[in-house]
């Protein structure tokens, strides 16, 4: 074999590797309810400073589910999991992770967070009846940017189900959560 083919066949292995290792491992990654809890506390607070309107829009959706830290690492083939908490009336109701894979140019690993807000009682009753919900098939997750100032228009948002990711430099754009899995954690409460 070319030393050229055996670097692509090992490259290939590693991130194959990789991208099965994120998702089929959840549970080394799991944290505690308790855990959990405080990391979806501390985004809800960073989304409350960073966009101007967050607390009226939150207190206007039916319920918040919330990804603290959706980790994605990947050598060409990717994958990403993490573990939020869905809160109805600001309480904690149910736990849920999430998961997806990729095929595709990327390299390296990021962390982000994932807050999806219910408008509608049915799109979250759906949600919530579910056995395991994927974002575009399930329902669609329409993504958030920012009017003038960070601020959030909710006269504008007609939408059931709708979404913002951040990263560490702030509101992530372009990005779709379809294809992404999300199941309810039965281990946690």
């Amino acid at each position: 074999m070319h030393l050229i083919g055996h670097r692509f066949l090992t490259g290939f292995l590693l991130s194959a590797t990789l991208a099965v290792g994120v998702l089929a491992t959840p549970r080394a990654f799991a944290a505690s309810a308790e855990e959990i809890d405080v990391k979806v506390d501390a985004a809800l607070q960073t989304f409350r400073q960073k966009v101007g309107g967050a607390d009226e829009f939150l207190a206007s959706g039916k319920g918040v589910l919330v990804f603290p830290s959706v980790f994605k690492a990947g050598i060409g083939i990717g994958g990403e999991y993490g573990e939020g908490a869905l809160r109805i009336a600001g309480k904690t109701v149910d736990y849920y992770s999430t998961a997806s894979a990729s095929i595709g140019f990327q390299l390296g690993a990021q962390a982000k967070t994932v807050i999806i807000v219910f408008m509608q009682e049915d799109a979250l009753d759906k949600f919530r009846n579910s056995s395991g919900w994927e974002a575009g098939v399930d329902g669609s997750v329409a993504l958030v940017e920012l009017g003038a100032g960070g601020s959030i228009d909710t006269t504008n948002i007609k939408d059931p189900i709708v979404g913002f990711v951040f990263g560490n430099k702030g509101l992530m754009y372009n990005l779709t959560l379809e294809g992404t899995k999300i199941t309810k954690l039965k281990d946690k409460k």
